[in-house]
């Protein structure tokens, strides 16, 4: 439904976006402080100047002002009105490319979250939950009531595909860089329960033909089980990685040789961890619902254990395939691997040791995959003989 003529819509979108940017400088400066992103009023970080009406007009205060602070001079960040300006564009390229209501409303929380999530990973080297299981709840109710990004089926399997896509990234990458060292053993919920879901689902996948598709669901279940175990006992009943990770990896295999199908193998072994990643992490976040950011703990991987990938990444993959679906998220994973391949070695040559984290260029890809993902998509495989 288009309630304005486009030219109109495009401003309004400038407008609003830049209105819209200027809030999500409080989310990103206060949400991992802690501190409330309503009240109080915002002020001047160095003097505590509360800031006026006047003072708060985005993009253009800060101009008008120089770039200081009317108070005691001291600079604003050429970000705060980087970030205005990125927001009220975005938005009015959303306007233009998708000027229907209310699809549009949700394309513009996508945007913000996003781009808010971005910046959070940049200062911090974390991706709120709030934001980002936000960003699952809203894709799912878009979903569920409107059809859109996609129909309920497809978004909740992007999501869960998605997760599990990254999560196990994280395992295999952590698994052959610590040299098939087994990870710390975190309870009820962690790394060792969503290798035991993707072996589990990996084999019930390989005997859906014939046993339904449900089986590739199995090791949500198992992993749940096992996480129940250790709730209840207090202590972590875990498998090795070397034996969850490496019978997963072998599942597809079998299920070629045997006659079976290899790709819904694949499908229950990314369902299941994913479905178990998100589970496992919402829980932590319900244990502790403040996204304040602590300092880490002198103590923390005395085990000698390197993790390649946090798991805020996996929930914003999760995130992400809700909203695109698996694959125009693949896309968005080839973009953000590609983007961070060419920036992160132009930082290194120019930046020192000053590197983004791979939120943001998740979050780049999912913005391009969003618009163009299916064209991408047909395009490859109208390249290679497929569409």
């Amino acid at each position: 439904m288009e309630l304005l003529p486009l030219s109109l819509l495009v401003v309004f979108a400038l407008l609003l976006g830049s209105l819209i940017g200027s809030f999500l400088n409080v989310v990103i400066y206060r949400l991992p402080a802690g501190i409330s992103v309503v009240w109080p009023r915002s002020r001047c970080p160095h003097c505590g100047h509360v800031l006026s009406p006047l003072e708060l007009v985005p993009i253009v205060s800060w101009v008008v002002q120089g770039g200081r602070c009317k108070n005691c001079k001291r600079p604003i960040p050429l970000r705060y009105p980087a970030v205005e300006g990125l927001t009220a564009v975005l938005f009015g390229v959303a306007a233009l490319l998708r000027p229907v209501f209310p699809e549009l409303v949700f394309i513009w929380a996508f945007i913000a979250l996003l781009i808010a999530l971005a910046f959070i990973d940049i200062d911090t080297k974390t991706l709120p939950n709030s934001l980002n299981y936000g960003g699952i709840f809203l894709g799912l109710l878009g979903a569920g009531f409107l059809g859109f990004p996609q129909n309920f089926q497809a978004a909740v399997d992007g999501g869960l595909m998605g997760a599990g896509l990254v999560a196990l990234f994280a395992g295999y990458g952590g698994w052959l860089y610590n040299r098939f060292k087994d990870g710390p053993r975190e309870g009820p919920f962690g790394v060792h329960q969503v290798h035991l879901a993707a072996m589990v689902g990996a084999l019930g996948g390989m005997l859906g033909t014939v046993g339904g598709t449900w089986l590739g669901g199995l090791g949500i279940v198992v992993g749940l089980l096992n996480a129940s175990l250790n709730a209840r006992t207090g202590k972590v009943f875990a498998l090795h990685d070397s034996l969850t990770l490496g019978l997963g990896a072998l599942a597809p295999i079998v299920a070629w040789l045997l006659g079976l199908s290899p790709l819904e193998s694949l499908r229950g072994m990314l369902v299941s961890a994913g479905g178990m990643a998100l589970a496992g992490m919402l829980y932590w976040w319900l244990r502790n619902p403040s996204d304040k950011v602590e300092p880490a703990p002198a103590e923390e991987n005395l085990e000698g254990y390197v993790s390649v990938m946090g798991y805020g990444d996996v929930v914003l993959a999760g995130f992400l395939g809700v909203w695109l679906g698996f694959s125009s998220l693949m896309v968005a994973v080839f973009i953000a691997v590609f983007a961070g391949a060419i920036i992160g070695s132009i930082l290194r040559r120019f930046g020192g040791d000053n590197q983004i984290p791979f939120g943001p260029y998740l979050a780049i890809g999912g913005l391009v995959a969003f618009f163009y993902g299916k064209a991408i998509v047909q395009w490859y495989l109208g390249y290679i003989g497929l569409a």
